[in-house]
């Protein structure tokens, strides 16, 4: 996973599983932690309807600073992906499904081999991007 430490993730109190931000990483933090999310409402462990943990305490989770987690949250406010009312209350609007990133990777696949690619070269290719 691009960004985040498999062996630092953990779990919130809403069972959501997040994994620490790679400050060596070149995407910035408030993106890491906002694909975090999004991965986590892709994969179903973030309904629609259900509320997060606070940005204080995903902050802590994660290993970075409150305003951080503000910011990547307002990200995914405007992205439809969260509602965030009155007080603290963070829930999922939407889910994202995970089906778009298999179809785009299914597309992917398809456009290489019409371009006379096998999958491990794709694959290869794939592995080689910074």
């Amino acid at each position: 996973m691009n960004g985040v430490k498999e062996a630092r993730r953990m779990r919130t109190p809403s069972e959501i599983h997040l994994g620490r931000v790679d400050r060596e990483d070149g995407l910035l933090l408030h993106e890491q932690v906002a694909a975090e999310i999004r991965r986590a409402i892709a994969d179903g462990e973030a309904a629609p309807g259900e509320k997060i943990p606070q940005a204080k305490d995903l902050a802590a989770v994660l290993g970075v600073n409150a305003n951080t987690v503000l910011r990547a949250l307002r990200t995914l406010r405007d992205e439809g992906l969260l509602e965030m009312g009155r007080g603290r209350a963070i829930t999922v609007a939407g889910g994202l499904a995970k089906t778009l990133l298999v179809d785009k990777a299914r597309d992917l696949i398809a456009f290489s081999r019409s371009q006379g690619y096998r999958r491990e070269e794709l694959i290869a290719l794939i592995q080689g991007l910074p």
